[in-house]
């Protein structure tokens, strides 16, 4: 049974989307609603800089439709250290402020590390073994997004799959894009739009990444994403690529 695709944003406030993308006067409390309206999932980065209440991932997870699904960016806390092994603190905080629940709203969990961080075989396979299966019975799913040129290294390929993680795939003029292996899941994250550019990208690449999608879903769930860029244009993006997927 094939994969759903789920298209989507980073994030849901910005104010550039406010009589671009959201209707003129819609009250900020409304901006997520209408973005569970129109795309089919989005990026909580939210989580990346503070923890949040139980309570405000309930009520994300109330203001969206069903199918609609949250990628939960992981606290930095966890990823921005010097020895990755020792965070078994911080990623037990992580998932244990509330991301249950979301319950079938949840997507997968974005680990994103800086560009400056190299590959340690030892320190991120002893990191891997931190990520649980589980909070409170939700599943979770782990994607990867490294962004240093030591990773695309099939050690780093091996030790993801055989964790089941995903690695996530950027389009973006410095990071590398890198392609992991088939885990169930797939997860992109597209930063080339651009301003002059009204869907953001060229329409036939918009066309490309649709087909692209529709491929990787024979072997599961495909997240991706439209973020930073011409972050104004990242809504009409997600939008054109749900009417090329059909």
């Amino acid at each position: 049974m094939a994969g759903r695709i789920r298209v989507g944003i980073g994030g849901w406030v910005y104010e550039p989307w406010r009589g671009s993308f959201y209707p003129q006067g819609l009250r900020q409390k409304d901006e997520l609603a209408y973005v569970g309206e129109h795309l089919t999932a989005t990026e909580i980065n939210a989580t990346y800089y503070s923890s949040q209440k139980p309570a405000t991932f309930a009520g994300w997870a109330k203001a969206v439709p069903d199918g609609f699904q949250f990628a939960v960016k992981a606290s930095r806390y966890c990823t921005n250290r010097k020895i990755l092994a020792e965070a078994g603190e911080s990623v037990a905080k992580f998932v244990g402020q509330g991301l249950a629940e979301l319950g079938d709203r949840l997507g997968p969990v974005l680990w994103q590390f800086m560009a400056t961080k190299a590959f340690d075989p030892d320190d991120f396979g002893a990191f891997l073994k931190l990520l649980p299966a589980s909070v409170d019975g939700v599943p979770l799913r782990h994607a990867l997004e490294v962004r240093h040129g030591s990773f695309d290294d099939p050690a780093f390929l091996a030790l993801a799959r055989d964790a089941g993680a995903a690695v996530v795939f950027a389009d973006h003029d410095e990071y590398p894009a890198i392609r992991g292996h088939d885990v169930g899941f797939s997860y992109a994250r597209l930063m080339r739009t651009r301003a002059n550019e009204p869907i953001g990208y060229a329409p036939a690449d918009i066309g490309r990444w649709a087909e692209r999608a529709k491929g990787q879903a024979q072997q599961g769930d495909v997240f991706t994403f439209f973020i930073s860029g011409a972050k104004e244009r990242n809504p009409a993006a997600a939008q054109s690529m749900i009417v090329a997927l059909g």
